[in-house]
């Protein structure tokens, strides 16, 4: 069956680097702090808001030879990942937050609200038994015998996410004029049904 996402995910990071450490450290934790008062100043709530990663690591001097490498700067990531219940807010949160301070892009996953999935799996699996009973039908009609009940019937359903690794991000402050467009694609629900029919 297939269904359209109700559910957004988006991952952005805001990168510094610098000689010190504490500075880089420092820089960053302003620039996200921007990000973040920008984004639930544009209407989303507060546990719409997660820190998904920070990371401190060295950035060495390239050497030749037997020569210990030595450390150039410190490059401080502070990822922040963003859930939205309304899907149509992707470009707008990706341009609010290239605006205020993010500077690498992550990742996007469109996926379904558990509602949404297990309306589309009933769907599904209400399909997946009319078909079969009409297979099972029409192979008892071909031998000659009757379907008189079920002894056992076992079911499964999955559905994978749509998802955007390193989705693209100029770094440019978005014009006024126009918004990152995002397309959410569809997603499939799959359901299967193993019947086991009795015979006469």
């Amino acid at each position: 069956i297939i269904g359209t996402p109700d559910r957004a995910q988006v991952t952005f990071s805001v990168q510094t680097e610098n000689t010190d450490v504490k500075s880089a450290q420092a820089e960053n934790a302003v620039r996200m702090a921007k990000v973040h008062d920008a984004l639930l100043a544009a209407g989303l709530p507060r546990d719409a808001l997660k820190t998904t990663g920070f990371y401190i690591y060295p950035v060495y001097e390239e050497t030749t030879g037997f020569l210990k490498p030595k450390i150039k700067t410190y490059r401080v990531t502070n990822s922040l990942t963003v859930t939205l219940h309304n899907v149509s807010q992707t470009g707008e949160v990706i341009d609010t937050a290239v605006a205020n301070g993010i500077n690498q892009a992550d990742s996007i996953q469109f996926m379904l609200s558990d509602e949404k999935a297990q309306e589309l799996r009933t769907e599904a699996l209400k399909e997946a038994v009319s078909r079969a009973r009409s297979d099972a039908d029409t192979i008892s009609v071909a031998m000659g015998t009757k379907i008189t009940g079920v002894q056992k019937a076992e079911t499964g359903s999955s559905y994978s996410p749509v998802y955007f690794q390193n989705y693209a991000l100029d770094g440019a402050a978005p014009r006024a004029s126009a918004e990152t467009p995002i397309q959410a694609g569809d997603i499939t629900v799959s359901a299967s049904v193993t019947v086991t029919y009795l015979i006469s």
